[in-house]
């Protein structure tokens, strides 16, 4: 998408007044009120004054705008079909876009309603009930903005929605996208409740498709590997470099980018940020000679937990703390050291210890106990490590995630529900120099780590030999290795299971 947006850049430069005043009137944005008032810092620049740049990519199924005749909704209002946050780094020559698994159980904080109410936080809810939120056709890109924000403490810089009619649109503007698949699809695996075979619709290899074809291609999921979403996400982060790939193989041809802007500037919604086309030309500008092959997809580091799917701690963790560093995933620093002088002083840290403490009995009814466990260190990582120390104590419904706020937390916290105090005490015994306090309605304890917690279970040796101190801990090979490039063959990896 953001390719394609530098495209629509070249075509305001080439094309004059009439046409950019035209595109200018086609941006739609969001309510930026809608946005969380407690959102992570922005990242500072480097000593070229370049900063890194997040993007959230969402596309949507909205009913709206004629998507209903692409197959667009099903019971009104829209659903995220597809998020990627997208990282650009401050070098701004590589970048890197990480898949949200639609069903991944996640924290949702408080988001804005249309008639300007804000709902109350929910924890352990599906990542794609965010867009969702207000039940409109115009869905709630606020909404996954802030979930996206709370789940890895990253300032998204912008945020872009493509409907179904756009996607449409502008695969055919571009003449058509190459993708590939596995073996032969029909009419029943697009359609389930088909309830027979039905006629051939995609052969089995390489092949170029565009328009409906193309929204076919990316929405599959059955007939293909296990037929779950997470194959899906990966023939989508497939179809994305491929199509980055077709429009920078075009470089500057108005006859294609003017189609092209035309269709995609109608069917975007994005930040205010975002909101006209000379904003849209700065930021394009910016991002549009990244290479190829320097582009990554990757999918957020996940399991399966019943029919739904958990972000796996600390993989995760590890994850978000190296995109908040600038780091590429193998490794690399993509921003220039800070200035001498800039560095803080090093957070003093209590002196009690705060390590989890195995001897600590189990609760009798530790199962019946919802517990989450919240970072408020900034570290990476250490919620996973408490909710493993959690669950070793017979706590089996719990979940992690960032405490909201972008001050640390000096000392661990236990809150707990109505008739949940006794399980607090008992859970709060696992965090020697905890406190325990009540934490108004709802059931449930509520665990945020502090910075004792932090100065007990320091962090295994971070970096490959020779990276700077306080440099976030290298992502798993499994995380790592599973990342494609933009400019890897369309039939890699483009199925789960």
């Amino acid at each position: 998408m953001l390719w394609v947006t530098a495209g629509i850049t070249s075509v305001l430069v080439l094309a004059g007044g009439a046409i950019y005043y035209r595109l200018n009137s086609n941006i739609t944005t969001f309510d930026g009120d809608a946005l969380s008032k407690d959102r992570p810092e922005a990242a500072a620049p480097d000593a070229q004054g370049r900063t890194p740049v997040n993007v959230l990519l969402i596309g949507s199924d909205s009913r709206g705008n004629g998507n209903s005749d692409l197959g667009g909704g099903g019971d009104g209002g829209a659903r995220s079909d597809t998020a990627i946050l997208l990282h650009v780094y401050a070098d701004h020559k590589h970048a890197v876009g990480i898949s949200i698994p639609r069903d991944s159980l996640v924290t949702l904080p408080p988001c804005k309603l249309p008639n300007g109410k804000w709902t109350k936080e929910q924890t352990n809810v599906m990542f794609n009930s965010a867009f969702s939120v207000g039940d409109t056709e115009q869905g709630n890109p606020a909404c996954t903005q802030n979930a996206v924000e709370k789940l890895t403490n990253l300032r998204v810089d912008h945020t872009i929605v493509v409907d179904f009619n756009g996607f449409a649109s502008m695969t055919k503007a571009v003449g058509g996208v190459e993708v590939c698949l596995p073996n032969d699809i029909h009419e029943g695996d697009l359609n389930p409740n088909l309830g027979h075979k039905g006629k051939l619709i995609f052969a089995k290899g390489k092949q170029k498709v565009e328009g409906q074809q193309a929204l076919d291609y990316v929405r599959i999921r059955h007939g293909i590997g296990d037929g779950s979403d997470i194959g899906r996400t990966k023939r989508q982060q497939a179809f994305l470099s491929s199509l980055i790939k077709e429009v920078k193989s075009r470089g500057m041809d108005p006859t294609t980018l003017l189609p092209l802007a035309d269709a995609g500037t109608k069917s975007l919604t994005v930040d205010p940020d975002l909101g006209s086309a000379a904003k849209l030309i700065s930021f394009a500008m910016s991002i549009k000679d990244v290479d190829l092959h320097d582009v990554k997809f990757l999918t957020a580091p996940w399991r399966y937990e019943g029919p739904r799917v958990a972000l796996v701690h600390p993989d995760v963790d590890q994850l978000w703390a190296a995109l908040k560093a600038d780091r590429t995933i193998d490794g690399q620093d993509a921003s220039a050291p800070a200035p001498a002088g800039t560095e803080s002083a090093a957070p003093t840290t209590p002196a009690a210890p705060a390590s989890p403490s195995p001897a600590a009995p189990p609760d009798a009814k530790a199962a019946e106990v919802k517990v989450t466990v919240l970072n408020g260190t900034g570290g990476a990582g250490l919620a996973g490590k408490a909710a493993e120390a959690v669950k070793g104590a017979g706590y089996t419904s719990v979940t992690v995630g960032n405490a909201s706020g972008t001050k640390a937390h000096a000392t661990t916290l236990v809150e707990y529900g109505s008739g949940e105090k006794s399980a607090a005490e008992a859970i709060a015994k696992l965090f020697p120099g905890s406190t325990v306090e009540p934490g108004g309605a709802g059931k449930g304890v509520s665990v945020v780590i502090g910075r004792d917690f932090a100065a007990a279970n320091p962090p295994a040796a971070s970096g490959a030999p020779g990276a700077p101190a306080g440099a976030p801990a290298p992502l798993p090979t499994s995380v790592a290795g599973a990342a494609r490039s933009a400019d890897d063959d369309p039939c890699a990896n483009i199925s789960y299971g």
